[in-house]
């Protein structure tokens, strides 16, 4: 029987990597046509290193502000408040500079400018399939390795309801991404280190989808063996740029299959829980879930998974556990209670769980929540 399939490609134009980023964003506007670029980018890095700066004198008298106020996890509050100064500098281009909430953010504040949207509770409006596109379009220069860049959806936080949204249209991933490893020296290690293991989670639930493709399994597959190389270098010698650069490059290759439209699972789905409601750090969620939800699907994807454990170097070995050891090994929390999250909140986690898109996605079915909180139980 012939196997089918379906690989759908996204409106994302160009990478650049290995220059400076400063260099290749004045290339890209003037190429684009660009007269009025609005930064949004990470406020420790506006005010306490010269990267922002760098970017403001290649883009000259176009740019015309900057947003550095965004919170982790893109919170709707936020999103308004960019968008009504994107909106009042009549800007034609965004420009981010940072990591996954402020390129999230951009996406977001894209839809707002679009469909007039102004206040919190009008975000609601762009939820919807009927949206109007996106017409002032992002450059994404990322200084994380959690890759939303290369997506087109969104994660935002409602505060009201403390759930992370999802917001999402063709346009609104980057028309370009900028890959500059010297940008992200300054990014914390553990933020670095984290974020890298969120690709991990992208390539690995990416091959383990009953969904995959021989097309996204070879990007994951790859991604995969770059972020288990590049990982412990960088963390043994930071001033490592080649290192950085293969984790950068890992990243990237690690959304091949989300943006092919390969469902993610259950870390995912439980992540998107463990951010919106505690606070955990987008990263961490996955050093905390991926093993355990390993464990509990193998049952469904054995063979995928021998696959991750042979591109992470340890062919014949438990995938479960070689993930495991290996953030163990760049000392990432890997328990929930290393986060403060206790089982008195499991019901919560689970019941809410069940609502996000990749919890019914997951390799292994889960029908209701008790099965969460049976992979819940696992990672405790």
């Amino acid at each position: 029987m012939l196997t089918s399939g379906r690989v759908v490609f996204t409106d994302m134009e160009e990478v650049h990597y290995g220059k400076p980023a400063a260099q290749s964003i004045a290339e890209l506007v003037t190429a684009q046509g660009a007269a009025r670029v609005f930064l949004m980018v990470s406020g420790t890095l506006n005010r306490q290193t010269d990267e922002v700066e760098k970017v403001r004198l290649a883009l000259g008298k176009k740019c015309v502000g900057t947003f550095d106020s965004m919170p982790a996890h893109s919170p709707r509050s936020a999103i308004i408040a960019a968008a009504a100064q994107a909106r009042e500098a009549r800007a034609d281009l965004i420009v981010t500079l940072g990591g996954g909430s402020i390129t999230d953010g951009a996406k977001a504040v894209q839809l707002c400018l679009a469909n007039d949207i102004t206040t919190v509770e009008a975000m609601d409006r762009i939820r919807a399939t009927d949206v109007r596109p996106p017409t002032v379009r992002q450059i994404s220069i990322p200084t994380t390795l959690s890759a939303g860049e290369f997506s087109g959806i969104a994660g935002v936080t409602n505060e009201a309801t403390r759930v992370k949204e999802l917001f999402r249209h063709p346009l609104t991933i980057p028309q370009a991404v900028i890959l500059d490893p010297e940008v992200t020296r300054h990014t914390p290690m553990w933020l670095f280190l984290s974020t890298g293991i969120r690709a991990v989670d992208h390539c690995v639930e990416g091959v383990c989808s009953n969904e995959s493709t021989e097309f996204t399994n070879a990007s994951g597959l790859h991604g995969l063996s770059l972020l288990a190389r590049g990982l412990p270098r960088v963390k043994a010698d930071p001033t490592d740029m080649k290192a950085r650069l293969d984790c950068q490059l890992g990243s990237w290759l690690s959304m091949g299959g989300l943006a092919a439209g390969v469902p993610m699972g259950a870390s995912h789905g439980i992540g998107y829980v463990l951010g919106a409601v505690f606070d955990v750090p987008h990263g961490h969620t996955s050093c905390i879930m991926l093993p355990s939800v390993m464990r509990w699907n193998k049952s469904a994807n054995a063979d995928a998974q021998a696959l991750i454990a042979n591109a992470m170097g340890q062919p014949g070995k438990e995938a479960g556990d070689v993930l495991d050891a290996f953030i163990h090994g760049l000392d990432m929390p890997r328990s929930l209670s290393e986060v403060k999250i206790g089982k008195e909140h499991f019901d919560r986690i689970a019941t809410q769980a069940m609502g996000t898109p990749w919890i019914p996605r997951n390799p292994r079915p889960i029908p209701t929540p008790a099965e969460v909180k049976e992979i819940l139980e696992m990672a405790a």
